[in-house]
């Protein structure tokens, strides 16, 4: 029986020092826990804030874009008044331009086309290039090809209705003709 009482004694011993130990490693598997929580509580923080620093960011380019772009429907209607008006000036005959009777209308239109430039220009409206250009289907709008000897195929060679950008955006595109080979 000293076999068997030293067995049970062991396993005494073991019991006891168990024991002992249980609230230790009840308490380190706690704190490991709170570690664990504390790691995932500051992460979740840093996603939240770099969300709102990201929303934030969106919200200022949407109003800058919205300050820079107000003016766009607008702007399109009123380039059908600039059209006009470069209609009516391209057809007064020179001998009109040079009747005295006439002047006065004809420089007060060539002067509200120029302050209409000058609004433009102020409001970031530019006028296409597209003359001489080669075609750029981000610009330009090919309505008729054009036989031509004289330059190079895919090259502008009549513009029917002028295109306007405002500041980087396309505001409505040139209607030109086209060179294609003879």
């Amino acid at each position: 029986m000293t076999n068997e009482q030293n067995l049970h004694d062991e396993a005494e011993e073991i019991r006891a020092d168990t024991a002992a130990e249980a609230p230790e490693l009840q308490e380190h598997d706690a704190i490991a826990r709170l570690q664990d929580e504390l790691a995932e509580a500051r992460q979740q923080t840093l996603y939240a804030q770099a969300e709102t620093q990201n929303v934030r960011r969106r919200l200022e380019k949407d109003a800058a874009d919205a300050r820079a772009y107000a003016a766009t429907a607008f702007a399109r209607d009123i380039l059908s008044v600039k059209d006009n008006l470069d209609r009516a000036l391209a057809a007064i005959p020179a001998e009109l331009r040079e009747d005295e009777k006439m002047k006065g209308l004809v420089t007060g239109l060539e002067a509200t086309g120029r302050e209409l430039d000058t609004v433009f220009q102020r409001n970031g409206i530019t006028r296409v290039e597209a003359m001489g250009q080669p075609l750029d289907p981000n610009k330009h709008q090919a309505m008729i090809e054009i036989e031509s000897q004289d330059v190079e195929p895919g090259t502008i060679v009549q513009e029917m209705q002028a295109g306007y950008m405002i500041k980087d955006r396309l505001l409505r595109p040139a209607l030109v003709g086209v060179a294609k080979k003879g």
